[in-house]
């Protein structure tokens, strides 16, 4: 008798924080099962809350291999948000417990070979534009990224009070730009994006995203 051949590993990957003022960008990547009971598993943005944090911890549960990396306010400033969306991302996909054969991508780009360092050559890649909907895995991946992001932006909400993070979480709301007007950036704002040292000329732009 012929024994059925494993299917190769298939990774989703989605990022949380690209087009903030502060705090790191963050990157999941999740490998998932052929069948997994996670009902209601979709884009992490379509998602309340309570409801993420019920998903995020069947996702740890039930998932092959889960894992969420970040790069850090002076990395982003020092290299562009897209460069560090890239890096978080291969970062993400370097700590899996199990190496896939394949990494699916929320968007419309794949990680260049610069970024993904000993995954060259051994990791193909495929962009999926609107993959947090569509992809499971890749839902999963955005709903750990944004969880994990959340929790760290309330710890920096009691560390440096004033700005709202606990509530906006690092995004340019009113309420944000108001208080670095009055306040100044802290240690974890992005001084390279449009808003964050309104005296000066950014050298980059937040982009739309979460």
């Amino acid at each position: 008798m012929t024994l059925p051949t494993a299917l190769p590993l298939v990774a989703g990957v989605d990022e949380a924080g690209r087009g903030c003022l502060a705090g790191p960008v963050v990157a999941g990547a999740v490998i998932l099962p052929e069948a997994f009971d996670l009902p209601g598993l979709t884009d992490s943005k379509k998602l309340t809350a309570p409801r993420r944090a019920v998903l995020a911890a069947a996702i740890k549960t039930q998932a092959i291999a889960w894992a969420v990396a970040m790069v850090w306010p002076g990395e982003i400033d020092r290299i562009n948000i897209l460069q560090a969306t890239f890096a978080a991302m291969a970062k993400a996909l370097a700590h899996l417990a199990r190496q896939p054969a394949l990494a699916r991508i929320d968007g419309n780009k794949i990680i260049p070979d610069a970024r993904l360092g000993r995954l060259v050559g051994v990791l193909d890649q495929e962009a999926i534009i609107g993959g947090d909907l569509t992809v499971p895995a890749i839902s999963a991946a955005s709903i750990l990224a944004k969880t994990s992001r959340d929790r760290l932006l309330d710890v920096y909400d009691r560390r440096y009070p004033g700005y709202g993070f606990a509530a906006h979480k690092g995004y340019g709301v009113a309420a944000h730009l108001a208080a670095l007007r009055a306040l100044g950036p802290c240690p974890i704002h992005r001084l390279t994006f449009r808003g964050v040292l309104p005296d000066k000329t950014p050298r980059q732009l937040g982009l739309p995203g979460v």
